[in-house]
């Protein structure tokens, strides 16, 4: 299980403590500071701790390290199963943000702008409250039907999203990060709410025309957390255990 973020670990406890029950669970939290320093210490976490080649199960920013990992070391993984992905082409990325926006109400939306200026602020104090708060507000415009009762601990760390993201970015913007496609070698399968603010289009579209091996299901009246969904979740565990039952 391969956490969003980044540095914001802990959010897929809830399916890692599903899964557990009919199968061996990873859930590596990221701590490295650079993108190339997450994927070789998930590297490491795998090989010390996996039963190789394993599947990865990459939830948002996951998903994105998930497809990262597994197109440099081929080796390690033998499926990707992507959960509500960022776009993998930079013409949708804009889409995210301004969805977001329009869910969330005036006051919220200052609130927004203001987090942002603050995180941006290497002076600023407080930045992992920030990014927490930050999150919340995301949260409920990325949400369709949410179920409220879910606890799990979670690692807020400002540092490494300051740090990983903006390289992350720079990455699909160049193209890089599709190109990686022609280095994966394993069957990837997509699961992506239709209310999810980041538009499915920008994870099937591209990755359909670049990788040989790829399914795309699309989970109706969901949002970005199909594991929270009150609508969507049996569906989700449906199809996520369909998909690691094919191996």
């Amino acid at each position: 299980m391969i956490h969003g973020g980044p540095g914001a670990a802990g959010e897929m406890a809830p399916v890692a403590q599903i899964l557990a029950k009919d199968w061996g669970v990873l859930e590596p939290w990221q701590t490295a500071r650079s993108l190339t320093g997450q994927v070789e210490e998930l590297k490491s976490t795998l090989e010390e701790n996996g039963k190789l080649p394993v599947t990865l199960v990459g939830y948002s920013w996951g998903a994105w390290l998930s497809f990262i990992m597994a197109a440099h070391y081929p080796a390690l993984v033998k499926k990707l199963i992507l959960v509500s992905s960022g776009p993998f082409a930079e013409t949708y990325a804009r889409q995210v943000h301004n969805t977001r926006l329009a869910r969330l109400n005036e006051q919220e939306r200052e609130e927004i702008k203001l987090l942002s200026g603050k995180l941006a602020d290497p002076t600023a104090p407080d930045k992992d409250a920030a990014l927490a708060r930050f999150g919340e507000l995301f949260s409920k415009a990325d949400a369709f039907d949410y179920l409220s009762d879910l606890s799990f601990e979670m690692s807020i760390n400002s540092d490494i999203f300051n740090k990983v993201w903006p390289e992350a970015l720079d990455l699909r913007k160049s193209g890089k990060l599709l190109a990686l496609a022609q280095q994966v070698k394993c069957p990837v399968v997509a699961l992506h709410g239709d209310h999810d603010p980041h538009p499915a289009d920008g994870v099937q579209k591209p990755l359909s025309a670049a990788l040989k091996d790829f399914r795309f299901h699309v989970l109706e009246r969901c949002g970005h957390k199909p594991w929270q969904e009150k609508q969507a979740r049996d569906n989700f565990f449906a199809i996520l255990q369909e998909e690691l039952n094919k191996g």
